[in-house]
């Protein structure tokens, strides 16, 4: 007679564990350094930091920049802004740092 345990084998939870590891690489966005993200500003491949957050800026007139980022996401550069608004709520947009096209813009 064959018993059945209520918990996985090690080998199941070694194979869920791999897979999990996997997910959470390939989902997860990769922040960029400031030589890397130099690197791809001087190449032409993303656009100034500038010239995007004034982008996300003129969204919201008057907000106060909290925080700027470089990540990449799935292949695509993008910045990840948090502004403090005016009425004091922190919105955060996410831009493509290739075109300066809004992607997300959320309340945080």
């Amino acid at each position: 007679m064959k018993s059945f345990l209520p918990f996985p084998s090690a080998r199941a939870t070694g194979r869920l564990a791999l897979a999990l590891v996997a997910f959470c690489s390939v989902t997860m966005a990769r922040d960029l350094d400031q030589d890397e993200a130099l690197r791809l500003r001087q190449q032409g491949v993303i656009l100034p930091l500038e010239q995007v957050l004034q982008n996300a800026l003129d969204r919201y007139p008057g907000a106060k920049l909290l925080e700027a980022e470089l990540e990449e996401k799935h292949g695509v550069y993008m910045y990840e802004v948090e502004l403090l608004t005016t009425e004091g709520v922190v919105r955060e947009l996410d831009l493509d740092a290739a075109t300066g096209r809004l992607l997300k813009d959320k309340e945080d």
